[in-house]
């Protein structure tokens, strides 16, 4: 199928129209046995097993408490979460903002799952996350579990999941809203309004952030072109969760939003957009299930400047994508002490990229190209957790049928008359993963838990169809691909040593076998191709603390993460691209009074190289960031932020000695506002 309109989800948008409607008429609520119901708006309770696999909760203080306001921000105090880039979502390549963990890196599309409320949130062509998008302002909680994953949507949870849970009435108040200003004149607003109608609720949440941005090129390489990295993105989401029974309850959400940026040079503009729709019914009687439909429409488009001329010499000006797909989960009474989880979800995503090429010096149309397909995934899985006093046993099968289909690659002439086209075959496949873990709770204060898991990856469509250039390389794409698979294993301690203080090291061993990976093939010049397998080992470690008004929050991860190519190959024994041997994050809190909250994060990433060659490098990077919360009056709060306060000079890129860099210096004051 050739998607080349970015349509509506209008099916999807009445339904959740719809949904609001319940949601302001009790009529539709069944009283419980208490006379009351009350709806959470969250998905089913994780199961016993889940603590068996490495994970890190990140609660609601420490969202909102970021130096930037950013997702990715508050992401990164997780020690292993990394982007593809160091750049953060205002001075970034959107299709650069993949997101992966324990160092299983070196392209830029996501290796982890992420999900929102239970939705898989990757873009459907790039299969970068749409971070603008996601604001902290909205979200209740965030679980990221390290390592391959075969639960819902588990194809793609190739380094781990973050779950994302949004927030409700309860956490955002009935109106909440903040506005911040930067010394560069950027602001950052946003507000939401979360009513209760009937026995459900509704929230409805906005933000928009603008700026002139930083220069991401040094003073010593700029040209006349050479611009500020300007942003400006907006977002904006309805969420209603109705009850259908006093053990049913019905959730909705709607969302739009739009992000534009400009990178390095005047005219070198690109922006991304989207529309997403979802609906899920959860079940929690005896027979417990959760139901979830959703679509994704969403779109991009970029133009790239010469380096030597300043001038475009290709347009990207539409790129079209689609998403469908949802899940049905059942988790029958099978005795005590079993938590069976039996599901099968579905997934289809097609897009076209269209883009022209210009020439440099007249900006006439010298080629036009299209090229586009269809990835689905079908996926059936079972899962059981058994608890035999301080033990928990977990283990789950998933077998996925995954199919490639109706990919072409097409080339025109400036005047529009076909100079060549390739249709690739059609690629299809059954591939069966597996997790298992065990947990002994040996005391109150020593918990023993090990792991061992498989994974999938499909290749990206964009991996697969669109070459694209970062002046001077260009990476083309490869119909080829194959599938990623990951097998892993790992195995910790979690320790509760006093009130208030939780210590957790894990030791783990993954490989990604024919991992896709940007390998260079020439001067300038580089393929997608799988190689034979990226290994990562490691060690990861976090800790928590509260004591009195002090709260500490650290995380470390140290991993020796290598190519392994085969003994001819030029890549083997090198570390993937972008990815640092150690990372660090630690923040210190002090909370005087209620409301207050004076916090400072020191971060370290290590050395990483820009290539697989690892000709060029990005030197080690170490920043300090402070947050400030001081109550005023009536639910106000002086809102004061610093990024990198030392203004570390934080390299993004360098090819050849080229370089972009990352967010200098940066001072936010504002109000935030709660009734």
């Amino acid at each position: 199928m050739d998607d080349t309109r970015f349509s509506r989800a209008n099916g999807l948008y009445i339904a959740s129209a719809l949904a609001i409607a319940l949601a302001s008429s009790p009529a539709f609520a069944e009283e419980g046995p208490g006379g009351e119901i009350v709806v959470s708006g969250k998905g089913l309770e994780a199961t016993p097993g889940t603590p068996a696999y490495s994970s890190i909760e990140i609660d609601r203080d420490a969202i909102v408490s970021s130096a930037s306001g950013r997702i990715e921000d508050v992401l990164t105090s997780v020690a292993g979460f990394q982007q593809f880039r160091r750049s953060d979502s205002r001075s970034s390549n959107p299709s650069a903002q993949g997101v992966t963990l324990r160092a299983l890196g070196g392209n830029a599309t996501s290796r982890a799952l992420v999900l929102l409320d239970g939705v898989p949130m990757v873009d459907p062509f790039f299969g970068y996350v749409p971070l603008t998008a996601l604001a902290p302002d909205g979200l209740a909680a965030i679980r990221v579990t390290r390592g391959g994953g075969s639960g819902p949507f588990g194809a793609g949870a190739l380094s781990g999941t973050i779950e994302l849970e949004s927030a409700g009435p309860d956490t955002l108040g009935l109106v909440s809203a903040q506005v911040l200003g930067s010394q560069r004149g950027e602001t950052e607003a946003s507000a939401s309004i979360a009513p209760r109608l009937g026995e459900g609720f509704v929230v409805v949440s906005g933000r928009w952030d603008r700026g002139k941005g930083f220069w991401t090129t040094p003073s010593a390489q700029r040209a006349p072109a050479s611009v500020r990295a300007r942003y400006e993105s907006w977002s904006t989401a309805v969420r209603a969760v109705a009850p259908l029974s006093d053990t049913v309850e019905l959730q909705s959400r709607i969302s739009v939003y739009r992000d534009d940026r400009v990178l390095r040079f005047r005219g070198a503009d690109t922006s991304t957009e989207g529309e997403d729709a979802s609906l899920r019914l959860v079940g929690r009687g005896d027979w417990q299930f959760d139901a979830l439909a959703y679509f994704q429409s969403r779109n991009f488009s970029n133009v790239v400047v010469s380096a030597t001329s300043f001038r475009p010499t290709l347009d990207q000006f539409d790129t079209p994508a689609q998403g469908v797909g949802g899940k049905f989960e059942l988790r029958p009474p099978v005795g005590e002490g079993h938590v069976l989880r039996l599901g099968v979800d579905w997934r289809r995503l097609s897009g076209t990229m269209n883009e022209n090429a210009l020439n440099a010096t007249t900006g006439v149309v010298t080629a036009r190209r299209r090229a586009g397909g269809v990835n689905t995934d079908l996926g059936f899985y079972a899962e059981n957790d058994l608890t035999l006093g301080p033990v928990v046993l977990t283990g789950g099968l998933r077998a996925d049928r995954t199919v490639i289909a109706d990919g072409y690659f097409e080339v025109r002439n400036g005047a529009g008359v076909l100079s060549s086209r390739s249709d690739y075959a059609t690629q299809s496949d059954w591939t069966v993963t597996w997790r298992g873990g065990a947990l002994l709770h040996a005391t109150e204060a020593v918990t023993l838990r090990a792991a061992a898991y498989s994974g999938l990856r499909q290749p990206t469509l964009n991996e697969l169809y669109r070459p694209f250039t970062v002046f001077p390389v260009t990476t083309q794409a490869n119909a080829a691909l194959r599938n990623e698979r990951q097998k892993g294993f790992e195995a910790g301690i979690d320790l509760a040593p006093a009130k208030g203080v939780r210590i957790s090291v894990t030791g783990f061993d993954n490989r990604i076998e024919n991992a896709i990976a940007n390998v260079t093939i020439g001067t300038n010049l580089r393929q997608r191709r799988n190689v034979s397998e990226i290994r990562a080992r490691g060690i990861e470690g976090s800790a928590h603390a509260e004591i009195g008004i002090l709260r500490f929050d650290g995380s470390l991860a140290w991993t020796d993460a290598e190519v392994r190519n085969g003994a001819g190959s030029d890549l083997t024994g090198k570390r993937p691209a972008q990815t640092p041997r150690i990372a660090a994050s630690g923040t210190l809190a002090l909370v005087p009074a209620a409301g207050w909250q004076i916090a400072a994060t020191l971060r370290h990433v290590g050395l990483q190289y820009e290539d697989d060659l690892q000709r060029d490098s990005l030197p080690a990077a170490t920043t300090l960031d402070l947050f400030a919360q001081v109550p005023l009056m009536a639910g106000a709060s002086l809102i004061l932020r610093g990024e990198n306060l030392f203004d570390e000079e934080i390299v993004t890129r360098n090819s050849g000695g080229t370089i972009d860099l990352g967010n200098p210096r940066t001072l936010w004051a504002g109000v935030r506002f709660t009734m």
